[in-house]
């Protein structure tokens, strides 16, 4: 067996909620032994700081650009990374020694893929410095260069995960519900597929913070008072990207949430997570298959009123739904595992992206290695 590498994984995701830090020991194939998880959340002020970075982020168009805060919000970001690092390894009796390698997501600003743009703010070079331990940064864009989509990235992991399901019945469907949501499909004869499957959280937390001043529905709670208004919700089916031939993936803004008028809080709540749970199912039928498994991960899973949905529609195809935990798994730590995982295939040049995952060309790996001088 190949030697296994100690890797801490670092991603802050399309919610801008904070900083997730996961370990693994792996050998970047099929190997995973999974560690512990910290979550480090965003103070208001800087979440704000993020928001106004995405708003100077829209006149960016060569991906080496920083308008307007984005030079300093890039370091403000890189440190308070590297800060939840010390903390992770204090918490948990480490040193900076213990670690091979950082898989640094940054956070994403920008993403056009159809012009093969993607900007992550993150300084690889600078954690790198500051931590005392090597960094793999900067995932996406090899991909692009290579045709795909620069997400998702996660399925490469979610295969491994697979690997080591009992009593699943398959094919099986991994689904984060992040900002947006995504599938990875996984066949029994090694298929794996990978696509953005349509709003996830963003739309809910953005109803809410406006209307209600709060982050995110809590559990559903918000959404348990209303019901579904039927002609905003198929104002959202019939967007065009669920009938696309060919599957991309999307930006936050691909999406908006409804006007003020058009539905009231709990309504708009109630109706955006039904949304959410359909999204999946309408996008899971450019599947091969329709999936015997859902494994449901990320922030969403915690919302019980899109959990119903997802296994009252499930139910139809004759599917079950189980959340990341039922299946065996930390659906909060999922995504930060995933970037350790990453890391250690990038360091082996394994790919990282497929065909079926992003659109790339070939299988392809990427990342850029920031050393330390160990």
């Amino acid at each position: 067996m190949s030697e296994l590498m100690r890797a801490i994984g670092l991603m802050s995701g399309t919610s801008m909620d904070g900083i997730d830090v996961a370990m693994l020991a792996t050998d970047g194939e099929n190997v995973i032994e999974r560690g512990p998880f910290l979550a480090v959340p965003y103070a208001p002020a800087f979440r704000e700081r993020l928001k106004q970075g995405l708003e100077d982020a829209k006149t960016i168009r060569v991906r080496t650009e920083r308008p307007g805060i984005l030079a300093d919000l890039e370091r403000e970001l890189t440190l308070r990374h590297a800060e939840a690092v010390r903390q992770f390894l204090e918490l948990n009796g480490l040193s900076a020694a213990d670690i091979d390698i950082l898989g640094f997501h940054g956070q994403t600003v920008l993403h056009r893929p159809d012009e093969a743009l993607t900007v992550q703010v993150g300084d690889g070079a600078l954690l790198a410095a500051e931590t005392g331990i090597d960094v793999v940064y900067d995932m996406r864009a090899n991909d692009m260069v290579h045709g795909g989509q620069g997400a998702p990235l996660v399925p490469a992991y979610h295969a491994a995960l697979a690997e080591g399901l009992k009593n699943a019945a398959w094919p099986v469907c991994f689904v984060n519900i992040g900002g947006i949501s995504n599938l990875t499909f996984l066949g029994r004869d090694g298929a794996i597929i990978a696509f953005d499957s349509g709003p996830g959280n963003t739309l809910i937390d953005q109803w809410v913070e406006t209307h209600a001043g709060v982050p995110y529905d809590q559990g559903g709670m918000i959404a348990s008072e209303g019901r579904v208004v039927a002609s905003l919700l198929e104002r959202y089916l019939d967007n065009p990207f669920f009938t696309a031939e060919k599957r991309r993936s999307l930006d936050r803004n691909d999406f908006l949430p409804p006007e003020g008028g058009e539905a009231e809080l709990s309504d708009g709540a109630r109706t955006l997570a039904y949304l959410t749970a359909a999204a999946i199912l309408k996008s899971a039928g450019h599947l091969p298959e329709m999936p015997k498994t859902f494994i449901i991960c990320g922030g969403g899973r915690h919302n019980r009123i899109i959990m119903a949905d997802l296994r009252e529609l499930a139910s139809y195809h004759g599917a079950a739904v189980l959340s990341a935990e039922d299946a065996g798994f930390d659906g909060d730590a999922m995504e930060a595992e995933a970037w350790a995982y990453l890391a250690a295939r990038s360091l082996k040049g394994l790919p990282l992206t497929f065909p079926g995952t992003t659109g790339a060309r070939q299988p392809v790996s990427g990342g850029v290695v920031a050393r330390t001088r160990k």
